[in-house]
């Protein structure tokens, strides 16, 4: 097995070329050397010769490749900043080249399921907490890396790229991993907090995404501060229970990674699950959203796997629910409010 060469300048490795991940290679650059990796080759020359792809811009020091085996020989420190849906198919295409010694911290607010050959969301009886993994979980498994870290917080791509002042948690089990987060990102303008709860902090990031739809349909039905008010202050609710019953903290979710970041997409226009809702809240149809969405919304596969989890686990989560009813059934969002509206909560806040 090759050893880690402590020797080499340090050259950082970002997988994926999305909107965050161009953002976060950017930021890395600023003192790092960088690499990154795209699998289309025409984008890798792109950035190779011109340093831009897809209208985005890259620092003029950054390197591309189309190699999983280049890029994983060349960086032992390694950013996955791809969507969910992808998140599986490029670690297992990695995982042969991956070794002990390699730090990998991802960026994917979202969830990806194991199950069974053959099986699916829909035919699958019960979905258990085994079957859904968070992206940690999707490395540890698929690969020998052991030092894996994930990256959450308000951190939208456009304000990054811009370098207004943002701050993010780099999550961990082990604090070197933290430590390197921290090392190759702070700066003046990006603060990096440390949290060793990793499945509570990648549960926050992915859960503020469906109240961020909720958030979206609010605005596009026209509705005032006090209802966004409501939701935001229920959201964290919901999202604490649905945290606990997965296997993450509260500490966790009341932190930077999830009512941070839940303030910001619930306000932010350039979020795109807030887009999903804003344009759903229009009278536009799912499929016609998702045709013409550049990248991707992680918040509508995530409804559609708590939606499974919690009718499983016999959990009553109203605003995903309600979500579930008006992205896959048809239900119009205006029969979901009222349906929230009616709910019985009875108490405000009920998990401290």
């Amino acid at each position: 097995m090759p050893s880690r060469n402590s020797s080499k300048p340090k050259l950082i490795g970002v997988v994926g070329v999305g909107s965050f991940g161009a953002a976060i290679a950017n930021m890395l650059a600023e003192k790092n050397q960088v690499m990154v990796y795209a699998r289309k080759e025409e984008i890798v020359e792109e950035i190779n010769s011109q340093k831009t792809a897809a209208g985005r811009e890259f620092n003029p020091a950054i390197q591309a490749t189309s190699s999983p085996e280049e890029l994983c020989k060349a960086c032992d420190i390694l950013f996955f900043m791809i969507p969910s849906s992808a998140f599986m198919e490029v670690v297992r295409n990695f995982a042969p080249f991956l070794y002990p010694y390699h730090v990998i911290i991802h960026g994917t607010k979202g969830l990806t399921l194991n199950l069974p050959e053959g099986e699916s969301i829909e035919t699958v009886k019960k979905l258990r907490r085994s079957q859904i993994l968070t992206m940690s979980e999707v490395i540890l498994q698929e690969t020998v890396a052991v030092r894996v870290g994930c990256l959450a917080g308000p951190n939208i791509s456009k304000e990054l790229s811009l370098g207004q002042p943002a701050a993010t948690v780099v999550a961990s089990k082990y604090n070197e991993v933290i430590l390197e987060g921290q090392q190759l990102l702070r700066s003046e303008k990006f603060q990096v907090y440390g949290n060793s709860d990793i499945v509570g902090v990648e549960l926050s990031g992915v859960l503020k995404n469906i109240i961020a739809i909720a958030a979206g349909a609010l605005a596009g039905l026209g509705l005032g501060e006090n209802a966004k008010g409501l939701l935001i202050s229920r959201g964290m609710v919901e999202m604490v229970h649905l945290s606990k019953a997965l296997g993450g903290s509260v500490q966790s979710v009341i932190g930077l990674a999830g009512v941070g970041d839940l303030v910001t997409t619930c306000n932010s226009v350039d979020s795109r699950n807030f887009t999903v809702g804003f344009r759903l809240a229009k009278g536009e149809t799912l499929d016609q959203i998702l045709g013409s969405m550049e990248e991707v919304a992680e918040g509508i596969n995530t409804v559609r796997i708590i939606d499974a989890f919690i009718k499983s686990a016999g959990i009553r989560a109203p605003i995903t629910e309600s979500l579930h009813r008006v992205l896959f059934e048809d239900l119009p969002i205006g029969e979901a409010l009222q349906f929230l509206m009616k709910f019985p909560f009875s108490v405000d806040v009920d998990f401290v």
